[in-house]
């Protein structure tokens, strides 16, 4: 080889070198850029490249029943996490072993099943804790209880003694558990005979006594308080209470005395919430609610006769005082408490996993409301972390993982998680390259540049082959966005964008392609309307016909439905470019502006136009009371819109205590309210009566709506003017005058203290006696006097009170005082037995009552009937045949009972045979009809015959010709028509028999006649007689 060649092979060989070192370092390159890339692409937190993890499912609290036939708990958790997650449990904070010796716990999938569990080491907050690759979170903590319903005591309930009229408590006395919710129940003397809540009795559900606000003799019973723990599925029975009414005449009546009182109470926005009240009287209260700082909730609902207030879905508007009131005709009472709205804490802002840039700032930021305000901490991978805000400055890779915060109050806690993951990359285009855009001719037009990189990249552009710097037109956004103003058919063409950061570069192209502009050919116009009119708007446009075009519109900024409105609007289809809207029956909220927007997929243009419509006026505000007396009261309101017709004139409506609801008209002074108003006095009202009153405006297109209610107002008080009516009396016990009337109704009370005074005389006298009775449903007063003369002449006179003063007297009413009872027996007493269940007795006196009972039994059991004044005797039936009654008579009055008659022993009759007479013989003699029957032999305990009784009726009937006779065959008549049924029975000093009936006696008798015929042709007359016979 020669030097030359040597020195070539040399060159050659260097030159190999070099190229296989360059080549390396190429590849090199290659592989750190492929690296970086892909670190970038993995980075990616979806289901291929993994993520950290994120529950799915949670603890949630729980009650374990002691008595639960399960011996086991299970706490759920389960998390969404790539690679999969591994699960710890912490009880009280602590970690939970779960391979030591003996330990009940154990670990499925990622629940906690606790084996066995045990009061004493199983209570406590369990919390879950799921961790993979890419980080730890922290569950929810939830609680394990056991819950728990003891027995009632043995102990033996005493006796309650109540006298009618007044109320009564049981007591219920739930014995100890777990958890504190339970619902009760009563049963009066055996199971399942449960109390019906009604207005005279009431079931706490909160303490579980029952109540009973006025006894009467039906009470009378034992009674079991059922507790009931829902939460466990479980009931116990208390032993029984004996309620013993004790009589009292008269019955006196109490005041209203409310025994059960709602508590000041904190409710949850959304939550439901009942208040109770329940009081004891008589006559039974009646419960009324009130809202003191305002109206009752709309959401609000009365139940259980009024004793039940339950607001539904409660808001914090809802919040403030209530009231109950209790009232009778006795008196009434009153509490009020605090119901405080709070909140559960709520995320107004939270975490959201994320990737940022390596060296990058970043704050984590979680806001949440609630009250009261929530407490925020934070967790990282399931560690506290000692800040209150998360804020990085200059990201670094230990900063990634997955973190946690809390928001926390009273009432209880939230999480929210994410993952925060740092990266770095060359930029790439791989997942979003630049894409062809539309932009229109003469308007604005962004291209978005976003490559994923990381540290942030530098950005620059190019068209075709120009590079494009920022100008008055065309400007490149900090985040690599180009924007370009005023286009022109020049600016298409290609754009590239080009990002570079320290770890590399990268560049993508796409098109700008311009387009014909959209512009308004037909604006609308404004437009005034009448309610209930049709009107349209039109709209029209030009646009680039490569592209669709569509028109929204809207109302006041409020785009317009036509699908859900197609009530009222309706768009035309007169062509692609038209966009007419048909608005049909306009309304009042119709009113506004309406801008039509012409949209294409590069652009869009408005206009717009005004809507006025005319109508009825709005309703009038601010409803207040400014003066009132006991008649009237001065109104003040604040104008509604008059929408476009000037108002003419005011309408007033009351509504008041008694009206039930309903509305009227008012009368005012001016009588005639005029539009330019804004004050009147309502006239002609009730003295200390509840009203509220309502405004309503009307002018040339009609009646408006009315105003919300005032606030109401009670008028003031004023003497009665209304007398009691009826007024009259009489009768009554001995030495008594007994004065009635019938009460003045509750809207003529006209102030508190309302009663009556009742004033009486005798007719020969001058000087009236008054007195005072207090309560105002009273209709009757009696005065007992020694000296009180009976059936004496009185003038008798009545009139209302109240504390303003009197009212007038009712017409005066002659009555007459109690006459005295019996004071002797009755003289001449007769008795005499009828029939086997009937007998007669003849009293001798005007009034009486007849008792009487068999020998055999006690007087106690005796029956009694009255006998009018106008009679003086009485027929007693349904008696037991063949058995002695005593009889007792006495005389009485409205002054009571005389002293009673001897006892009088009558014997009732023995009974008839149960036996009917045994038809033997039926034939025609001439024009009448012969009937025989055997006779009816009578047993020893019954009655011996005395002849028999032949009812002759027409079939279908009851009645008929009865015939009496001691033979033992009768002769009737042929009937004149139609069929006859004979009814044959024996007759006995104790009654009838039993019957034996003849059926369709004609049809009977057509075959008789046709068979006597038959006879005569074929037999001799001694053979007819001998067999007839």
């Amino acid at each position: 080889m020669s030097v030359k060649n040597a020195n070539q092979a040399d060159i050659l060989n260097g030159r190999s070198s070099q190229r296989q070192s360059h080549n390396l370092v190429s590849m090199l390159f290659l592989l750190l850029l492929f690296i970086c890339i892909f670190s970038c692409v993995i980075s990616e937190p979806n289901e291929v490249t993994g993520y950290g993890p994120v529950f799915e499912e949670q603890p949630v609290d729980t009650i374990y029943p002691e008595e639960s036939p399960e011996a086991k708990i299970t706490m759920n958790c389960r998390a969404r996490a790539n690679p999969p997650a591994t699960y710890k449990w912490k009880l009280d904070g602590m970690e939970i072993d779960l391979d030591a010796g003996g330990s009940h716990y154990s670990l499925v999938g990622g629940n906690l099943v606790i084996s066995k569990p045990d009061k004493t080491e199983h209570v406590g907050q369990y919390s879950c804790l799921a961790t993979n690759t890419y980080g730890t979170v922290v569950s929810r903590e939830a609680s394990v209880q056991f819950g728990y319903l003891d027995l009632f005591s043995s102990e033996e309930r005493s006796s309650v003694y109540v006298k009618e009229g007044q109320g009564a408590v049981l007591l219920c006395a739930p014995p100890p558990h777990y958890p504190a919710e339970l619902s009760f129940r009563w049963i009066l003397n055996e199971f399942p005979t449960f109390i019906i809540p009604d207005k005279r009795r009431f079931v706490s559900q909160i303490t579980g006594n029952l109540y009973i606000s006025k006894v009467d003799s039906s009470d009378r019973g034992n009674y079991s308080c059922i507790a009931s723990s829902p939460s466990i599925s479980k009931s116990v029975f208390s032993n029984y209470i004996p309620l013993e009414p004790q009589t009292e005449r008269p019955i006196r009546k109490y005041p209203a005395d409310l025994r059960v009182k709602f508590p000041d109470t904190t409710a949850l926005v959304g939550q439901n919430v009942t208040l109770e009240c329940f009081a004891l009287g008589n006559p039974v209260p009646e419960i009324r609610w009130k809202k003191i700082d305002g109206h009752l909730p709309s959401n609000h609902e009365v139940h259980m006769t009024g004793t039940q207030l339950h607001l539904y879905n409660v808001q914090f508007e809802d919040g403030g005082t209530y009231k109950c009131e209790a009232i009778n005709s006795k008196g009434k009472d009153y509490h009020t408490a605090r119901v405080s709205v709070e909140a559960f804490p709520e995320w107004v802002e939270h975490i959201r996993s994320t990737e940022i840039d390596l060296r990058s700032d970043y704050t984590m930021s979680c806001k949440a409301s609630g009250k009261p305000n929530p407490h925020i901490r934070w967790l990282k991978n399931g560690e506290p972390v000692d800040r209150k805000e998360m804020r990085f400055s200059s990201l670094t890779f230990d900063d990634s993982g997955m973190y946690q915060c809390i928001a926390e109050n009273r009432h209880g806690v939230i999480y929210a998680s994410a993952e925060l993951r740092v990266f770095d990359c060359a930029p790439t285009f791989e997942h979003n390259p630049v894409k062809r855009v539309l932009a229109a001719k003469n308007g604005r037009v962004v291209i978005e540049c976003r490559p994923r990189a990381a540290p942030k990249p530098a950005f620059s552009w190019s068209k075709d082959t120009e590079l494009l710097s920022n100008s008055t037109r065309v400007f490149i956004w900090e985040d690599g966005s180009l924007e370009i103003l005023n286009v022109t058919r020049a600016d298409e063409g290609r754009y590239t964008c080009f990002a570079e950061n320290d770890r590399g570069k990268a560049n993508s192209t796409g098109d700008l392609l311009v387009m014909d502009s959209t512009k308004i050919t037909l604006a609308p116009s404004n437009t005034d309307v009448k309610l209930g009119e049709n009107t349209s708007m039109q709209c029209a446009a030009s646009h680039d016909q490569s592209l669709d075009i569509t028109f929204i519109w809207s109302l006041d900024g409020r785009v317009i439905d036509l699908h859900i409105d197609s009530q009222h609007y309706e768009r035309t289809t007169n062509g692609s470019s038209n966009g007419e809207l048909l608005i049909k029956n306009v309304q009042l909220k119709h009113a506004g502006q309406y801008t039509c927007t012409a949209q294409t997929p590069v652009d869009n243009i408005t206009a717009s136009a005004h809507l006025v419509v005319r109508g009825p006026p709005g309703a009038p505000g601010g409803v207040r009371i400014i003066e009132k007396t006991d008649k009237s009261v001065t109104l003040q309101w604040s104008r509604g819109a008059d929408n476009h017709s000037p108002i003419s004139k005011y309408i007033i409506q009351y509504k008041d205590q008694f009206s039930n609801d309903v509305w009227k008209n008012a009368t005012t002074f001016p009588v005639n309210v005029e539009g330019n108003a804004e004050m009147t006095t309502v006239v002609d009202l009730i003295p200390w009566t509840d009203y509220e009153f309502r405004v309503i405006a009307t002018n040339t297109l009609g009646t408006g709506d009315p105003s919300n209610p005032s606030p109401i107002v009670k008028t003031l008080e004023a003497v009665p003017v209304v007398a009691p009516s009826d007024v009259g009396g009489g009768g009554g016990a001995s030495r008594e005058l007994t004065i009635t009337w019938t009460p003045v109704k509750p809207e003529y009370y006209y102030g508190p203290n309302f009663g009556y005074i009742v004033a009486f005389k005798p007719q020969d006298e001058q000087e009236w006696k008054r007195v005072a009775v207090a309560d105002p449903q009273a209709r009757r007063y009696v005065h007992k006097a020694s000296d009180i003369p009976p059936l004496t002449e009185f003038q008798v006179k009545v009139k209302a009170f109240n504390v303003q003063g009197e009212g007038p007297y009712s017409l005066t009413a002659i009555i007459y005082s109690a006459q005295d009872a019996p004071s002797e027996a009755p003289a001449v007493v007769e008795a005499r037995a009828l029939s086997m269940v009937s007998l007669q007795s003849h009293p001798c006196v005007f009034v009486s009552q007849v008792k009487y009972w068999e020998s055999g039994q006690s007087e106690g059991q005796a029956e009694t009937i009255a006998v009018s004044s106008r009679e003086n005797h009485t027929k007693l039936e349904n008696l037991r045949p063949y058995t002695e009654y005593i009889i007792e008579v006495r005389g009485y009055n409205s002054a009571g009972y005389g002293p009673p008659s001897h006892h009088f022993r009558v014997l009732t009759k023995k009974p008839p045979p149960d036996r009917a007479p045994k038809i033997i013989a039926k034939k025609v003699k001439g024009q009448s009809i012969n009937i025989a029957w055997e006779q009816v032999e009578p047993m020893a305990n019954e009655s011996s015959i005395e002849g028999y009784r032949v009812l002759y009726r027409p079939e279908g009937q009851t009645t008929g010709t009865l015939y009496n006779t001691y033979k033992r065959n009768i002769d009737l008549p042929l009937p004149p028509n139609g069929n006859y049924v004979v009814e044959v029975r024996a007759h006995t000093e104790g009654g009838d028999g039993a019957t034996t009936t003849i059926p369709s006696f004609l049809s009977w008798l057509l075959c008789l006649i046709l068979s006597t015929w038959y006879y005569l042709q074929f037999m001799d007359n001694e053979q007819f007689d001998h067999l007839a016979g």
